[in-house]
Parts: structure tokens; C-alpha cells; sequence
């Protein structure tokens, strides 16, 4: 389920991506880059990706393509740290919640 919600995001971004060349090309109504950058940290970095490489979108924009690589960068951080510290978001959730009920003095 987890992984066909995923590749549904990511067709969605690439699809995203694919207007977005055509509203170039024609001088219509473009997304805005915060948003493609968005819609990219929000897990469709595959999508931005493989639309940059098939559709040739976006490629030569800065500082657009270096915000996408370090997006990419830190997705493979967090995803890096789940897999060598499988517990480490469970230890952080456990410590910010006994945080938050420690009574203010």
C-alpha cells in the first residue's frame, strides 16, 4: 500500500512537471517553482527527477536544480538514518513527549 501510494505521488508530480513544460512552451499559466520544489520534499523527488531527465524540464534553471539535489540529499539522509537507527523516530517522539507533560515550573 505504502509503496503504490508512493509511485501514484511521484506519477502525479511527473504529470505536474509535464504541464508545467507544456504552459512553457505555449505562455499559458505556469506552477510556481516553490510549489514543484514543494510537491518534491514532500516524497515526489522521483517524480521531479524522472521529469527533468524525460521531459527536460528544468535542467539548466538555478537555483531551482541545486534546491532539487539537496532535497534529494536529505531524503536520502532521513532515509539512511531509518535503516542504520531502525529506532531512533521512536526515541525522539518518546523524549518530545515527555517533554511536553513535565509540568512548567
Amino acid at each position: 500500500m505504502a509503496v503504490a501510494t508512493y509511485l501514484t505521488f511521484n506519477l502525479v508530480v511527473f504529470l505536474i512537471y509535464g504541464w508545467d513544460k507544456r504552459a512553457a512552451r505555449t505562455g499559458t499559466w505556469r506552477v510556481r517553482e516553490s510549489t514543484l520544489l514543494w510537491l518534491a520534499l514532500l516524497g515526489g523527488s522521483l517524480g521531479a527527477v524522472l521529469a527533468q531527465r524525460f521531459l527536460r524540464h528544468k535542467t539548466r534553471k538555478e537555483p531551482f536544480r541545486r534546491y532539487l539535489i539537496w532535497i534529494i540529499i536529505l531524503q536520502i539522509g532521513i532515509g539512511a538514518s531509518f535503516v542504520i537507527l531502525p529506532h531512533w523516530p521512536k526515541t525522539v517522539f518518546d523524549t518530545m513527549n515527555a517533554a511536553a507533560q513535565k509540568p512548567n515550573p
